[in-house]
């Protein structure tokens, strides 16, 4: 289970949320990474998108500055939030442990902001439009290639609990298809105390997908998120390598 990961004092901060309310974030003391792009394709992962969903950014993106004035030497908080978030500006102020700060609106973006736009999205991005309860705090490490993440669930009681993300490729219908699955189904149903989602892919009707996870041979189990990534082709009998792969453990 990740640990809390404290806050520095000079940093900015980048929420993005869903219209379904989840919420992934970040914390950035340097300043200079391109935190939407990250955002967008961590939520990809997280929420099984066929794409980073970059159209969310002109309406639900929240940002908070905490910089040092160089004349007063004192750290100063600048924060704002698109209309379409304002209403989440409690949580906004927990995660970025920012008291009772009142957020500022920021200029809605006309023509990037076209709600009815926005809503032709649904039909093919609909995870985006329900709510997994989902806050995400997303870092990079020390070095710029990996990420860091911590799901929290429910936003109502901020438990910090695990999720997993799921990927079980196939390779077309079958008794033995039938019966991995029955298996898998089983034993995450017994042994993982926490959510997950599992996805089945046929790699006979979607060879890209296969390709894309870098899939060779079935079945393969692809553990999405949390990071990293990892798979097991092959023996999916084993409960110890499975539960090895997740991070899971046996009941006592």
């Amino acid at each position: 289970m990740p640990e809390k990961l404290p806050l520095p004092q000079l940093f900015k901060g980048i929420a993005l949320f869903t219209p379904g309310g989840d919420l992934i974030y970040c914390i950035d003391p340097s300043k200079k990474g391109r935190w939407h792009l990250h955002l967008c394709t961590t939520l990809q992962e997280i929420l099984d998108l066929s794409e980073p969903p970059h159209f969310l950014v002109p309406y639900y993106t929240a940002t908070i500055d905490h910089w040092l004035d160089p004349r007063t030497e004192e750290v100063r908080t600048f924060a704002e939030a698109y209309p379409a978030v304002m209403r989440h500006q409690a949580l906004l102020n927990s995660i970025f442990e920012a008291g009772d700060r009142v957020w500022q609106a920021a200029p809605w973006q006309d023509g990037l902001c076209d709600r009815f736009v926005m809503s032709t999205y649904r039909s093919t991005f609909p995870q985006l439009w329900e709510d997994h309860d989902l806050i995400v705090r997303a870092d990079l490490k020390h070095s710029h290639s990996s990420f860091r993440s911590s799901v929290i669930l429910p936003k109502q009681s901020q438990e910090k609990v695990q999720a997993y993300v799921l990927r079980l490729f196939v390779a077309g219908k079958s008794a033995n298809t039938e019966r991995i699955l029955k298996t898998l189904y089983d034993l995450l149903e017994r042994y993982l105390t926490y959510p997950y989602t599992l996805k089945v892919i046929d790699v006979l009707s979607h060879p890209e997908q296969a390709e894309v996870n870098q899939v060779s041979a079935t079945p393969t189990l692809v553990k999405v998120y949390p990071l990293p990534i990892r798979r097991m082709v092959g023996d999916l009998d084993n409960v110890e390598r499975i539960l090895s792969m997740l991070g899971a453990k046996e009941p006592a």
